[in-house]
């Protein structure tokens, strides 16, 4: 053997180590998961029996899963993009602050470095409904009417999306800066020079420039809020995702179903689901910028 096949199969060696416990670690249990989705599978019965895709009939007929998928929607679409918009703000006006950029950085960043745990339990508290909620004692002070926040259907479901939000935004401000930082400054000099203003120094270089980091988040947070489940199951009351499941995510869903109704099939049957809402709206985030960075 060359020096060159010998440096080969040495590194071949050193990387069949890793890719054995991931193939053990990811794709074993997820094929395990395939299986168990086609059978009535149940943590309190011994035996099994393989009943095909009426698993994936039942959960689509359960008014509860559908409102689940409705409302993991609704994380979905309205957390992501503004979590991507006002860190993408934020960054920016940090990028042009003179001092300070460290102490902001790792203001912003705080609520993401704690645990989700204890920052939902806090929001919680602080959502009370009189006398013991800090935000109605401030409405209150205000003259404004108390709200109701956690105890109302149509309040919930916000209010747990913007605590969520506040965790994400420091970590894609701080990541969208680091994006912003590694723009040459004599590209935005020339464009000074030549007379373009700020607005169109953003419009035609910086977000262009900033493309891949946009994708990185975007891919990021919306498998994050497609994927909600430590702030519903806390902030909820008796982490049921209620009131009248209407902040109920299909990851709580999934995690009643598995461990307090031991219904591994149907939890199962979920999770496939859930995995291919995650895989489709990724693909079509990869095309979607794909085709702008081609641009």
């Amino acid at each position: 053997m060359t020096l060159a096949n010998k440096r080969a199969v040495t590194a071949y060696s050193f990387l069949v180590v890793p890719l054995i416990f991931f193939i053990g670690v990811r794709f074993g249990p997820m094929l395990y998961m395939m299986g168990m989705s086609l059978t009535d599978w149940g943590l309190l019965r011994k035996t099994l029996q393989f009943i095909g895709p009426a698993n994936f009939e039942k959960i689509f007929a359960d008014p509860v899963f559908v409102q689940s998928l409705k409302n993991t929607a609704r994380y979905s679409l309205f957390g992501a993009p503004t979590v991507i918009a006002l860190s993408l703000g934020l960054a920016l006006m940090l990028n042009v602050i003179p001092k300070g950029k460290g102490v902001f950085r790792l203001i912003y960043v705080l609520p993401y470095i704690t645990p989700v745990v204890a920052v939902s339990w806090v929001w919680r508290w602080m959502f009370q409904t009189p006398p013991l909620g800090v935000i109605n004692a401030v409405l209150g002070a205000a003259g404004l009417p108390a709200m109701e926040f956690l105890n109302s259907t149509t309040q919930a479901l916000p209010t747990i999306l913007a605590v969520n939000v506040w965790v994400e935004l420091g970590y894609c401000t701080t990541v969208f800066l680091a994006g912003i930082q590694t723009i040459p400054d004599e590209i935005v000099e020339a464009a000074r020079i030549d007379g373009a203003a700020s607005a169109q120094v953003l419009r035609k270089i910086v977000l262009p420039l900033l493309l891949p980091v946009t994708l990185f988040l975007t891919i990021i947070e919306g498998i994050q809020f497609l994927r909600i489940f430590t702030q519903v199951y806390n902030m909820s009351f008796q982490a049921m995702g209620g009131p009248l499941e209407s902040t109920k995510s299909v990851a709580l869903y999934i995690y009643q179903k598995a461990f307090t109704n031991f219904e591994m099939g149907i939890a199962a049957s979920a999770s496939l689901v859930l995995f291919g809402i995650i895989m489709a709206v990724t693909l079509l985030q990869m095309k979607f910028f794909d085709r702008k960075l081609d641009y």
